[in-house]
């Protein structure tokens, strides 16, 4: 599917960039987070700059896997450019591909949802440390939804695991984390870490509640909820997605980039935007996106090294 974003962006190093259309290159279906994610920071980029014009394709084949090796290994002039998700920090470890992040420079980061512990509104726990004591007087009984063995929230949940010494049952609904929400509404699950945006109608209607988050700063769309880390555990696991450019770039020109992104991403219209699409957005550009790809690889070496996943 592809679609025109059109808007304007002048700005940047020689002026004579963008003089063409850029391709943007999104490896997951259209309508996800990722992809509304993408769009709109590239609609309210094109606010800063004069005339520029992004043309939107997704590719979804091969879990993503084949729109970010496309990005990857188009040429670096700056007229294709890509989205990659933080499954690209696992996949060589999954022997998926051996693509990583170092062959990207990083545009910005608009979104990093963080894992976020969901449980029913009338569970008999309210906060972290009263579910962790509750997993300990029932070992191995509290099932806990994820989206897949292996998977990021899968992740977050064997790493809350280790940190607090405790042994839950994984169920995995790899169709997505509306089934998580459909399954913990019922009371077939008793808990799950993942992504918040994805319960906020449950949340908001009382029929869930959430204990904490997984993320070095509270959430705003639970700005009340606290975050583990505030808790004496230092555990951040995020589903971050960034636009990027392939490695090797004209500085001048992906600084052209880097400056519309901060433009629209710091202003109040795009973040309103982000928030109607039920998404927190964030604001983390070149460097500060490239600090985190690089950290969480080095985060998912070390869980791979270390978990046996259960098929």
């Amino acid at each position: 599917m592809a679609m025109t974003v059109l808007a304007g962006c002048g700005a940047g190093g020689s002026g004579k960039y963008p003089s063409k259309d850029v391709e943007v290159i999104v490896p997951k279906a259209a309508g996800g987070g990722t992809d509304t994610s993408t769009r709109g920071l590239l609609t309210y980029m094109e606010k800063n700059m004069d005339g520029a014009k992004f043309n939107v394709t997704n590719n979804s084949d091969g879990g993503g896997i084949t729109g970010m090796v496309t990005t990857a290994e188009a040429k670096a002039d700056g007229y294709t450019l890509g989205t990659v998700t933080v499954e690209l920090d696992m996949f060589c470890f999954q022997g998926k591909t051996d693509l990583t992040y170092e062959k990207y420079d990083a545009i910005a980061m608009p979104i990093a949802a963080p894992a976020a512990l969901i449980v029913q509104a009338d569970a008999p726990y309210n906060t972290i440390d009263e579910f962790v004591s509750y997993c300990k007087e029932n070992p191995e009984t509290v099932q806990v939804g994820n989206s897949g063995s292996g998977a990021i929230w899968d992740i977050a949940t064997y790493l809350f695991e280790q940190d607090y010494d405790v042994a839950v049952t994984h169920i995995p609904y790899p169709n997505g984390t509306a089934d998580i929400a459909a399954a913990l509404t019922g009371g077939h699950i008793d808990a799950t870490l993942a992504d918040p945006s994805s319960f906020m109608t449950q949340i908001d209607a009382g029929t869930l509640k959430c204990l904490g988050v997984m993320a070095a700063e509270r959430t705003s769309l639970l700005p009340d909820v606290p975050t583990f880390t505030e808790e004496g555990h230092d555990l951040v696991v995020r589903a971050w997605a960034a636009l990027v450019a392939p490695k090797g770039m004209n500085e001048e020109d992906l600084q052209t980039l880097r400056t519309a992104a901060k433009a629209a991403l710091e202003s109040d219209e795009c973040k309103e935007y982000f928030k109607s699409q039920g998404i927190d957005p964030v604001c983390y550009i070149g460097e500060e996106a490239d600090k985190i790809m690089a950290d969480d690889y080095e985060m998912y070496k070390e869980v791979f090294e270390t978990i046996d996943f259960e098929e």
